[in-house]
């Protein structure tokens, strides 16, 4: 069966960036501690900054060769103001991160335009995030007849696991080597042996035994527990009440509407209350903090969702993996990238 690999090249990108660079800026207090040390940063002799470049095309090389993936699509963030930003309360989205450096922005224009020109196809808009095109190319290419793998970092991705696809997500080594043993998973087994070090494949099953509900139920849940780095409020105090409810209800109208029935009649809510306490091990009856958070328990829902119906002119065939060699070879020598040019023989 053909394989299509989705890389969120944003996650893979900054990534690659934390991940090689020197002590004196991994370690700088302040900003303009770091920007003392940038001349440290992995660069050409003409001064462009490669560290973050570098380690991803390693990533990438290692992934093709392990992996050989038929069809492959990158996406990028192009502006934390996306559409998002325009909700009725969605100014604090994301708000609460930093500036991207300027090394690793330079870079990110660097490995865009290198994909491009080597035959990748990358998706980028300033409305969207990569994970929308994510969601958006698996609603239009999900099928029985495809594996579809999506290779992140970020736990959002969650919601789109199914039947038919399946989170790579990457994580130190210790961890994917506890996660796979927790789960009975090892070399030889279950197709473990093709992924490359730092990546642990999520089923629907193991989403569920390690967020408490089903993918399909993610999105629900995080209404409610929120999400403090992407500035999703959520609803305090609710955090541990939320996969029993969620199990339940499935969807935040089905909850709402079972506190709405009550009609605001104290026996009914205690009725309601102990029906969570009894039936679905909920200790601390969250009824008045739903009640009193609604509308930014909403919010939440629109913010984590992913958008899926992002318009996807290309079809399955435009996304097929060919790499132009000779393209290839021009930019890697262009960034100086000579053990990779050996490695790859070009």
């Amino acid at each position: 069966m053909e394989k299509f690999l989705i890389i969120d090249g944003s996650s893979m990108l900054s990534t690659s960036y934390y991940g090689n660079l020197p002590k004196s800026v991994l370690f700088a207090k302040t900003d303009e501690e770091k920007e003392k040390h940038y001349d440290e940063i992995l660069h050409t002799s003409s001064g462009e900054y490669t560290n973050a470049l570098f380690t991803m095309l390693r990533t990438l090389i290692s992934l093709y060769k392990k992996v050989k993936p038929d069809y492959v699509a990158i996406a990028f963030d192009v502006s934390r103001d996306t559409f998002r930003r325009t909700l009725p309360g969605g100014e604090t989205y994301k708000a609460n991160r930093k500036a991207t450096p300027a090394p690793l922005k330079e870079q990110f224009i660097a490995m865009e335009n290198l994909l491009q020109k080597i035959g990748c196809q990358v998706l980028m808009d300033k409305d969207y995030e990569a994970d929308d095109f994510a969601a958006s190319l698996v609603k239009k290419f999900e099928s029985p007849e495809l594996e579809t793998y999506i290779l992140t970092k970020d736990h959002d991705y969650f919601q789109l696991v199914s039947d038919y696809t399946r989170l790579w997500r990457v994580a130190d080594k210790d961890k994917v080597k506890d996660m796979q043993q927790r789960y009975g998973l090892y070399a030889g087994k279950d197709g473990y042996e093709t992924l490359p070090p730092g990546i642990f494949e999520f089923t629907s099953d193991i989403v569920f035994a390690e967020e408490g509900v089903y993918p399909e139920d993610i999105v629900t849940l995080l209404s409610i527990t929120g999400d403090p780095g992407d500035g999703i409020p959520g609803c305090k105090g609710v955090s541990s009440a939320a996969a029993p409810l969620v199990n339940e209800y499935h969807s935040l109208d089905a909850i709402y509407q079972a506190i709405d029935d009550c009609e605001g009649d104290k026996k009914k809510e205690k009725s309601l209350s102990d029906f969570w306490k009894q039936y679905l091990g909920i200790g601390r009856s969250p009824l008045k903090a739903l009640k009193e958070n609604k509308d930014t328990v909403y919010l939440s829902h629109a913010l984590a969702k992913m958008k899926d119906d992002i318009e996807i002119p290309q079809s399955l065939e435009d996304f097929r993996l060919k790499i132009d060699k000779a393209a290839l070879k021009e930019v890697l020598t262009h960034y100086e990238m000579n053990s990779l040019i050996k490695e790859l023989s070009l």
